[in-house]
């Protein structure tokens, strides 16, 4: 005879356990055991049978793994969340006694963040049991940016204490250094919700958003303990990362911090880097004067210098023959391979070049300088970490700028965002601007330096070369700013591509024919326009003649009755007319034995009638094709394959609207410029 088997103890009642029962098997309240689950990567489970999984009569919304509470009666947290709970409860009953003093005593012991910043545990040992490889942390480091990014610009509520977005701020700003110096940033986009970042480090593509500076407003139906529970665990996160990325560059961290230069929003500049990389990036070229301060050189050492380089030069001149001589012998092999598609219609894949100029070192000979009105923050990080080590701006935007005067010869690009600039003039003073009070006047400018708008820097980056600065100069149409994560595919709409090379046949002979109705009604309309004119000077000369006859009962010209009744007749006339023709041509082909002639008509509206036709037979046989194809299937592949068509179908009606939208546009813009 087999084992009886008992209810609950195999199955799905043995391997799901209850939130409520992993409550109370951890002895640990409620907010403690959320806050334990996510630091420990634990997350509600779903069994197949709710019934069975659920041993009490009273249905049961949220399961775990029993094996994975069983996994958490070991973590050293629990003894902490313990701890706590005990020292609540003396301080409740000193209170309930009446012993402040003792009350005080135990409070002041406790080490409370929100009093003395000290933390009553750390996630160390977390992090280490979660990420084991650095990879591991360096692929789940996209929501831990964004998260921080958000909290640092979050003002400081109850909820949100000032310290935890001080400390946001500033694990933000020493990642933000070591992209600088790494040059590790790849792409940025701005969006609707904020600025999109990428970046590549140790061959992983990180991804994170950035929200504008704006005031945020704090609504009340957000959790911020939730959102405060996983900030804390990415503080530890990010903090360990930044570690590890500062020692694999040679650098210490963390790096100096200089709350002075931060408390006047110096942000980047208030941080001192200190290591064997430091020297290569925080090394500014000093502003040239026309003083000459510096002493001559030895007249001795001067010839002997330039001996020595006679000398060599003579030498590069003997090399250099040879090199060429047997260059003409050599065949140049080193062509760079092309990626074709394997298939036709697949995706378009990108090519190789050669480049001379790396893309890190983009704005490395440029000088920059920031006005008042643009974003000083988002522009200076991608400036900075994409080779420029000169950038400038007004006093009141912070501290930490190259120059802050405007009219710095050095400076070979300006960044504004308002369009030209209007000056009121007084009669007491000076022409000054009414939108920005800059040191140069109104619509002036400095010779040889180019003014751009902000979005320069981001198109710039993205297609890895400097844009054509008068695209984007003050007061322009920008180009469209597109996103550089979304890949093209075959077929679908590209903005950057012209209209004419990727619209359907059957949408160009639509656009024709539409173009030809617009032309037959605008000369229909000059039509009109002259008919009127002639039907004006029509009855202006018979005023001329009224006035001179007078009026005895003459004849006036028709009514509105009389005309429409001899239009009537005059194109009855002209049918007869046509008919008689087609007849007389009939009689002679008859007599001649010849075919009859037919009417001339309009070529292209031939050839575009013969052009529906072919699309529409072409649609037809495809049509049947498929059809055909389709009845081959199963009758589960037939399905799946009707969801992939329709899935099709939905994305061309999308770009179909998309070009129909441009198609408007450029017909607008046509009609403005004419």
């Amino acid at each position: 005879m087999g084992r009886i088997k008992k209810k609950g103890e195999s199955g799905n009642a043995k391997n799901y356990i209850t939130r409520t029962a992993a409550v109370k098997k951890l002895q640990i309240s409620l907010p403690d055991f959320r806050k334990l689950c996510i630091w420990k990567g634990i997350f509600p489970r779903e069994p197949r049978n709710r019934k069975k999984a659920s041993k009490s009569s009273t249905a049961s919304t949220t399961f775990y793994y029993a094996k994975d509470i069983q996994y958490l009666l070991h973590e050293p947290l629990l003894q902490k969340f313990r701890d706590q709970k005990v020292l609540e409860k003396k301080i409740s009953k000193a209170l309930g006694r009446g012993d402040v003093g003792d009350a005080s005593r135990l409070e002041r012991n406790a080490a409370r963040p929100e009093k003395t910043g000290k933390p009553r545990y750390t996630l160390d040992h977390v992090i280490r049991e979660r990420y084991p490889t650095f990879v591991d942390a360096l692929r789940d480091l996209d929501d831990c940016l964004s998260m921080l990014f958000l909290f640092a610009n979050l003002p400081s509520t109850s909820t949100v204490p000032a310290k935890m977005i001080a400390r946001c701020e500033r694990l933000c700003l020493e990642f933000q250094h070591y992209l600088i110096v790494s040059q590790s940033l790849r792409k940025s986009f701005l969006s609707i919700k904020g600025i999109y970042y990428q970046a590549n480090i140790q061959g992983e593509d990180i991804l994170w958003l950035v929200p504008y500076k704006f005031n945020q407003r704090i609504v009340g139906d957000i959790d911020f303990r939730i959102m405060g529970t996983f900030v804390e665990f990415y503080m530890t996160l990010l903090g360990f990362v930044n570690f590890r990325l500062y020692t694999s560059v040679g650098l210490k961290y963390p790096p100096k911090f200089d709350q002075a230069k931060d408390e006047k929003a110096g942000e980047l500049g208030a941080f001192q880097l200190e290591g064997s990389a430091a020297a290569i990036t925080s090394e500014a070229p000093a502003q040239i004067t026309n003083t000459n301060t510096e002493a001559e050189p030895d007249p001795k050492t001067q010839a002997e210098v330039n001996k020595l380089i006679k000398e060599m030069r003579e030498v590069d001149v003997d090399g250099d023959k040879a090199e060429t001589e047997a260059d003409k012998d050599d065949v140049a092999t080193d062509a760079i391979d092309k990626f074709e598609p394997a298939a036709p219609g697949g995706d378009i894949l990108p090519q190789p070049t050669y480049s001379g100029n790396e893309p890190e070192s983009l704005f490395a000979n440029c000088t920059f300088y920031l006005s008042r009105e643009t974003p000083r923050q988002p522009l200076e990080f991608i400036l900075r970490a994409f080779g420029c080590k000169r950038i400038g701006w007004d006093s009141v935007l912070g501290e930490g700028a190259y120059t802050t005067d405007e009219r710095d010869s050095s400076i070979t690009h300006q960044i504004v965002d308002r369009p030209v600039i209007q000056a009121s003039m007084q009669e007491e003073g000076d022409g000054e601007d009414n939108q920005t009070s800059q040191k140069l006047e109104a619509n002036k400018r400095m010779p040889g330096r180019t003014y751009v708008q902000p979005q320069w820097v981001w198109d710039s980056i993205n297609d890895g070369e400097m844009k054509r600065p008068d695209l984007y100069a003050p007061g322009t149409s920008l180009p469209p700013h597109l996103s550089p994560f979304v890949q093209n595919t075959q077929g679908a709409y590209d903005p950057t591509i012209p209209l004419e090379e990727q619209q359907t046949e059957g949408e160009a002979l639509a656009d024709s024919e539409e173009e030809g109705d617009e032309d037959e009604a605008d000369e229909d309309e000059d039509e009109e326009m002259g008919d009127d004119l002639a039907v004006k000077s029509m009855k202006v000369a018979q005023s001329d003649d009224e006035d001179e006859d007078g009026d005895n009962g003459e004849f006036r010209g028709f009514s509105d009755d009389e005309k429409t009744a001899r239009d009537d007749a005059n194109e009855s006339e002209d049918d007869e007319q046509a008919a008689e023709l087609q007849y007389q041509r009939e009689l002679e082909a008859e007599l001649t034995g010849k075919p009859v002639k037919q009417t001339p008509s309009n070529p292209q509206a031939k050839a575009k009638v013969e052009a529906r036709k072919r699309l529409a037979k072409q649609a037809k046989e495809e049509a049947e094709d498929l059809e055909r194809a389709k009845g081959m299937l199963s009758k589960k592949k037939r399905k799946l394959f009707e969801q992939m068509q329709y899935t099709n179908d939905k994305k061309s009606a999308e770009d179909q609207k998309l070009r129909e939208k441009r198609r408007k546009l450029e017909k607008q813009k046509a009609r403005a410029k004419a």
